[in-house]
């Protein structure tokens, strides 16, 4: 198992976690797509362009055909993207905007030429191109762009700040593996685009000295001493050199990689071209996103008087802007206000039904409800036969404001009591209460009498109406005469 990690080496490694995320975020971002159909030579373009700006960019970006521009500004936002790469193509020309977020402005170029990755290294013997030369940002050199005129200086402040900038006290040589050159020429207005692969080699040595430096080793086999090889350098074809001059040769302040190359040594810079390129043409410089005032134009050139027309025509169309959005603004208070006021009569008007619905529900205390003392007249009547014994005061108060109500209505009768009778003559007696159940052949009161009840049980009994016996057989009671005059005594009782 390895060793722990101090409380020092966690420290060091947030702080230095922190320092890179800061790093990170104050270096521009950029966004490389395309607007339209452009086909598969531009689609390739575009790829190889991104390549170019990497690590600082959006390698995967897709872009969709519905979307819109401000689609990508409303996510460039929290993304960081400070630039927008724009590509598009028309029948005649192929174009080319740069665009700096979030208020521009706006470059517009045209894209006269251009080579892909894959035609530049195919015209190489030696293409010196690996992952890591991608893993930093290139250097950044502009020539030929100090000459006099707004739109130079503005293109070269747009192209400087697409790239990070470089603190050359404190930049590490190791972290520059790639340049990129733009180019101007003032004669034809036209801006080279390159992209060339760096390497640096010492300087000072034969060439077999410099064959021993390399990775592989020469083959020594017709050398008799190996002193041959580093005086005379025999065998070694001129190519496998290149011929270095002042023109790039340089001495290293700090250690390279590679070997040979030292501190205070003379060491010679090389540069391969590894692709795209592109030749620009400056067409038009334009205010915010693409919608303000151009600034300039290389073909269209205007006075100020119409420049003035201009801008008159541009703000009667932002004054009328502003008043058709203030009259939606109003218009749509308006409608709010009456949509809360009839919401506000609905209320009211729903409130007002409710209170009609209840005053008109029907109260069963009130004296004037008869149905209600009737229906509590049924219930004292069927608790007397069910039970046989007469309901409390309390259990049906309805029957008793009945009762009372139906006294009260009519004239008091005064009535006459005997002098020999006592106080408690005046209370009737209480009957003597039955039995609880229903007797057999007992009548409800107020039911009729069926005239056919007599013909029911003579001659042939129902089949339905079986008696069981003591024993719990099931069958028919005998006929006979007694069973008549039972029934009839028993019926005579009742």
């Amino acid at each position: 198992m390895g060793k722990s990690k101090t409380k020092n080496q966690k420290k060091s490694r947030v702080e230095a976690n922190h320092v890179a995320e800061e790093t990170y975020g104050s270096v521009p971002h950029s966004f490389v797509f395309p607007r339209g159909q452009v086909g598969k030579n531009v689609g390739q373009l575009i790829l190889d362009v991104r390549r170019v700006m990497e690590p600082y960019t959006a390698e995967s970006l897709k872009a969709r055909k519905n979307n819109v521009l401000k689609d990508f500004v409303a996510v460039a936002g929290p993304l960081g993207v400070t630039h927008f790469m724009i590509f598009s193509k028309t029948e005649t020309n192929i174009n080319m905007r740069l665009a700096r977020l979030p208020k521009g402005p706006m470059i517009h170029f045209k894209v006269l030429k251009y080579s892909l990755v894959k035609d530049v290294v195919s015209t190489l013997k030696k293409h010196r191109m690996h992952q890591q030369q991608f893993t930093h940002h290139p250097l950044l050199v502009l020539n030929n762009f100090g000459a006099d005129g707004m739109h130079i200086k503005l293109m070269a402040t747009m192209f400087q700040n697409m790239f990070p900038s470089i603190n050359v006290h404190k930049v590490s040589l190791n972290n520059i593996k790639r340049c990129v050159l733009l180019n101007y020429n003032p004669s034809s207005e036209q801006i080279e685009f390159r992209h060339y692969s760096l390497k640096v080699v010492p300087v000072g040595m034969s060439r077999g000295v410099k064959k021993l430096m390399q990775e592989r080793f020469p083959n020594m086999s017709k050398f008799e001493d190996i002193s041959e090889l580093l005086m005379k350098g025999a065998n070694l074809s001129e190519s496998e050199a290149e011929q270095d001059g002042e023109h790039n040769i340089t001495e290293l302040p700090q250690v390279y990689s590679g070997r040979g190359n030292m501190a205070a040594q003379q060491s010679a810079v090389r540069l391969t071209e590894i692709g795209p390129r592109m030749t620009l043409q400056l067409t038009k410089i334009q205010e915010g996103m693409g919608e303000g005032n151009v600034l300039y134009h290389s073909i269209i050139n205007k006075t100020e008087e119409e420049i003035r027309d201009i801008l008159k025509r541009k703000e009667a169309k932002l004054k009328e802007k502003e008043g058709r959005r203030l009259e939606q603004e109003q218009n749509v208070a308006n409608k709010k206000e009456k949509r809360d006021e009839h919401k506000k009569k609905s209320l009211k008007g729903a409130k007002k039904s409710e209170e009609q619905e209840d005053s008109e529900v029907e109260d069963p205390g009130m004296q004037g409800d008869q149905p209600a003392a009737v229906e509590s007249d049924d219930e004292v009547e069927y608790y007397r036969q069910a039970v046989g014994v007469e309901p409390d005061e309390d259990m049906f108060p309805g029957a008793k404001r009945r009762r009372f109500s139906e006294k009260s209505s009519g004239p008091a009768k005064k009535r006459k009591l005997s002098v020999g009778k006592s106080r408690d003559a005046k209370s009737p007696k209480r009957k003597k209460s039955k039995p609880a159940g229903k007797t057999f052949g007992a009548k409800r009161a107020g039911e009729r009498e069926n005239k056919f009840s007599r013909n029911k049980f003579d001659g042939k009994k129902n089949k339905n109406q079986q008696s069981r016996s003591p024993k719990g057989n099931f069958g028919f009671k005998k006929k006979g005469a007694a069973t008549k005059q039972g029934f009839k005594k028993r019926k005579g009782k009742g």
